[in-house]
């Protein structure tokens, strides 16, 4: 049986898995209709528009938007997803409260959306990592027959 290697989780190695999360957020949809769905809405209703690196890109999304659900989901649970969302729901709400954000401005209160949404992926995919770090203890998802 082979020994695996353990390396240390970092901030760093935290912060690339937060930029790739809000990568995949963002190129999804954002408020500023640069985005995906923006690029792939005309072909509702005109699909001779279609081209086929929409395709490719949206099967590309699909793959990251699978990787990062499927990782949150082994990792932190139907339960523990659920606090996620909680904490960075509740996060917003006190920014919004609290500072002086703008809470009439649609635009900005969806930029704080999907960074939560960014935040929670960030945060399940990274769990496995942390909780080793702050527990000692491995996740195990699939063993050597």
């Amino acid at each position: 049986m082979g020994e695996v290697a353990v390396t240390k989780f970092s901030w760093g190695n935290y912060l690339l898995r937060l930029i790739g999360a809000l990568l995949l957020v963002f190129l999804t949809y954002n408020p500023e209709q640069i985005s995906f769905y923006h690029w792939v809405r005309p072909v509702i209703a005109d699909f001779s528009r279609f081209e086929v690196l929409m395709a490719f890109a949206g099967v590309v999304l699909l793959i990251g938007w699978a990787i990062y659900l499927r990782a949150t989901m082994r990792s932190l649970g139907a339960f523990g997803t659920f606090l996620a969302v909680a904490f960075f729901a509740t996060l917003i709400w006190v920014l919004i409260t609290y500072t002086p954000i703008p809470k009439d401005n649609v635009k900005v209160v969806v930029y704080l959306v999907l960074a939560g949404a960014a935040g929670v992926l960030s945060v399940g995919i990274s769990w496995s990592h942390v909780r080793r770090r702050v527990t000692g203890q491995l996740d195990v998802d699939e063993t050597d027959a």
